[in-house]
This record gives C-alpha cells, structure tokens and sequence, in this order.
C-alpha cells in the first residue's frame, strides 16, 4: 500500500491547493498507520495499536494563507508518514488551515482568521469565520479521547523579519501555569524565545490550550514567503525534532531550558480608529528595542509612549482593523517572573 500513497493521502497539500477530496478516504501504510482524510485540508494519522503511546499532536499550518515554510514542513513530514518513512507512535492530526487563502497566497480573504478562535468565529460572518468553527469542531473531535497527552503546534512565519528568528508563543488560561519541560522540548527544536502571555487569547494555540487542556504554542519560524522560496528559512532542527516527536525517540533533555530566552507580555496596543498612527518604519524587525519615553503609537486621545525598561516591540502592524491589536510591548522576564513556571 505505501507504493500507492503518492496518488492519495500522501499529498495532502495538492489535493487542498487543487481544492479536490482523494478518491481514497483511508489508507494504511505497510507497518500499520492508519491515514484518514477527515475534509478540506483535514488528515488524521493513527499508528498501529500496538505502537500507539497515548499521545495526541495537532500539528496545524496555513492559518495565514502565504505563511508557506511551515505549510511545506507539514506536507514533508506528511509524505514521509504516507511512504512509511517515520512510524509514527502518536496520533497525529495534520490541519492546513486556511485553504482558500493558500490558494490564493494571502495571508487572509476576508479577516485574519488567527483573530477568530474560542468562541470569536460565532460573531463574526464570512469564510474565515466558517473555517475558524470548522477547525475548532475538528479540535474537540481529536482531543476527545481522555487520559491522553495533548500538544498542538500552530506554526508560522512572520509578516516582517525579527531580531529572534525563531521564536514561540505560550497562551495563558486560568489556573494553568506554563511547563518548562515543554519550553526544553522547545529549545531542543531549535527555538530561541518564548513569550508568555499574561491574559486569554483569540488564536488557534490559545483555543487548544483553554478549551482542551492541551499544551499549546505559537511558532513563529521566520517571514513569510511565497511557497517554493523558502529556502533561507531553516527549519531542519523543527523537522528533526518532530520526526522524533512522532517517533518517540526524542533524546533525554533537561528539565528546563538551559539557553531560552523568556519574555512576558508587558502591554498590547490596540487600534481604536482609522487615524491610528504607529511610529515605526515599515520594515522595522520584531524585538526591536524602544527607548523610554518614546512615542509609540497614537490614535486621537489615546498615547503609547514606552514606559518599560528594556521593552520590545513584537508584531507590529497599523493595517489591522479597528478593535485589533497593532503591536505587542513585551519585557524579559525577571528571575522572579521565570519562578512561577513548572
């Protein structure tokens, strides 16, 4: 059966940029992966039951349609499952998220649909939003299964170039605290940041974490290209430790990052209007250090100026629509602030 993956299940990626469903629902490989095609850019993957660990990973992609890096990370590793190339021993489901905007390359059709999660799609309308409720339903389907270990990796690239290439966003719930044996896991793959975040989010990481209970991140692995351009951006330390994830042989690693730099969430600027005016050049790179006393953003009566010792700015983007966020202030954590992980 794996001679025939090719014509199949194995290219994922095609049959959702061609916008067709394979005529083959469900494969299985030689050594007993189960591949199922669940809907439009949708595939779950179940090692043989003998293999299985009791771990579910969600590995999503194409929230933003021209984030294409890790769009092709998902269609290797998919390929590779598909010719039985890694046995996996964890189950697997593999989201692309935004298919008409891949079609397209563009970050979105209608609304940015990494705006849209825990509960935001239901007052919204338009195909964002349709997919945005799709992909949660697909989510509470997966996790479903009790007393399994859950973590989802939502990977993109950045609209403009970063300071710290490679970097992670960690969501925050009540009552949970973050995991430094999952920020080590991070390290391991070649991530170099991580950015706590200090209240409820609206993204897909944020909905796994809160609405599942699943450790759930944000990757940020470097700017976005078109798909067949990526070449400078270098994911092979991602891609190893996934296949090992996958596989279950991940090497022992220490309890907590060793090197990881850790920043938290100082404040988030918010575009109130159309006359929002953000003080920064176009190109200027996420973790840009700003000066105290520097007069960030404005819009009508309200002011950001930078009040913060040592802050950054991350995400910045005055072309958002009002009521979003237009940049993230973010400071490095205190060894007091790195305390409260566990």
């Amino acid at each position: 059966m794996t001679e025939q993956y090719g014509l199949s299940l194995g290219k994922l990626l095609e049959l959702t940029l061609a916008g067709r469903e394979p005529a083959e629902k469900i494969q299985l490989t030689s050594s007993g992966t189960r591949l199922q095609w669940l809907e439009e850019g949708a595939l779950l993957v179940k090692p043989a039951a003998s293999e299985d660990t009791g771990f579910d990973v969600l590995l999503s992609a194409g929230i933003h349609g021209n984030e294409t890096a890790p769009i092709e990370l998902v269609d290797r590793l998919l390929k590779s499952i598909a010719r039985g190339e890694i046995k996996p021993r964890v189950r697997i489901l593999f989201l692309l998220g935004n298919p008409e905007a891949m079609r397209r390359n563009v970050r979105f059709v209608e609304q940015d649909m990494n705006r849209l999660f825990n509960g935001r799609h239901a007052l919204m309308s338009g195909f964002e939003a349709q997919r945005a409720d799709q992909l949660e339903r697909l989510v509470s389907q997966f996790f479903s299964e009790p007393k399994r270990a859950r973590l989802h990796y939502d990977l993109h690239t950045a609209i403009r170039g970063s300071a710290i290439e490679r970097f992670a966003l960690y969501p925050w719930s009540e009552g949970r605290t973050h995991s430094q044996a999952e920020m080590a896991r991070l390290e391991a793959a070649g991530i170099d940041a991580i950015l706590l975040q200090s209240k409820p989010g609206i993204t897909f990481s944020a909905y796994s974490y809160a609405a599942h209970e699943a450790e759930a991140f944000t990757l940020e692995l470097g700017k976005a290209r078109p798909f067949g351009q990526n070449a400078g951006v270098d994911l092979s330390k991602l891609e190893s430790g996934l296949r090992a994830l996958i596989e279950q042989r991940e090497p022992p690693r220490p309890e907590k990052p060793e090197h990881l730099r850790v920043f938290r969430v100082s404040r988030e600027i918010i575009k109130h209007s159309d006359n929002f005016k953000l003080h920064l050049a176009d190109d200027v790179a996420n973790f840009t250090a700003l000066p105290e006393g520097y007069l960030l953003a404005e819009d009508g009566v309200h002011q950001w100026i930078v009040t913060e010792t040592d802050a950054r700015i991350i995400f910045p983007n005055p072309h958002v629509k009002p009521g979003l966020r237009a940049g993230i202030l973010i400071v490095p954590c205190t060894p007091a602030g790195q305390a409260v992980l566990s």
